[in-house]
């Protein structure tokens, strides 16, 4: 039996994600980021996290080049930043947007949370690159919603 592709696709929408961007710099590369809700924890000890990468992305060299990347957890009111960095080959972090943390990687501003990562390990994921990122550098709000995703659109807690 062979699945149809949009109806799979479509349901995987039902599952409500977080929106992210995931942000880099590395050597030869200007501070760069990217729109993702293909994140996920894997281990508390030690501290590790994954996200996914298609294979056709723009940005499919530049995260092959990095060392490290940073998980950023947007907020409700950062709809602007993850339209941003969706947008194909618009991906240069603009200044304002971003500082650079205590690890030397670029972290959005104001995100609920922002976790610095060195890149633990690189599996292949089928048409996508899985990611896992061991997690050196933390910052968190104590409050805020989250930017949710959900059946194609943007979503929030009420």
């Amino acid at each position: 039996m062979s699945l149809d592709p949009r109806a799979f696709r479509n349901a995987l929408g039902q599952f409500a994600t977080g929106v992210c961007v995931i942000s880099a710099s590395p050597a030869g590369c200007e501070p760069f980021g990217m729109t993702v809700n293909s994140f996920a924890s894997v281990s508390l000890d030690p501290a590790l996290v994954l996200w996914s990468l298609r294979n056709d992305s723009e940005c499919f060299d530049a995260f092959q080049a990095a060392k490290g990347f940073t998980v950023n957890v947007l907020a409700s009111d950062q709809l602007n930043i993850s339209n941003r960095y969706a947008q194909k080959d618009n991906h240069k972090l603009v200044e304002g947007d971003y500082r650079i943390g205590k690890s030397g990687l670029p972290v959005i501003r104001n995100a609920l949370t922002s976790m610095e990562c060195e890149v633990w390990q690189r599996y292949d994921g089928g048409d996508h690159q899985i990611l896992v990122g061991k997690v050196i550098e933390l910052s968190s709000k104590p409050t805020g919603k989250p930017l949710l995703f959900h059946a194609g659109k943007y979503a929030e807690i009420h």
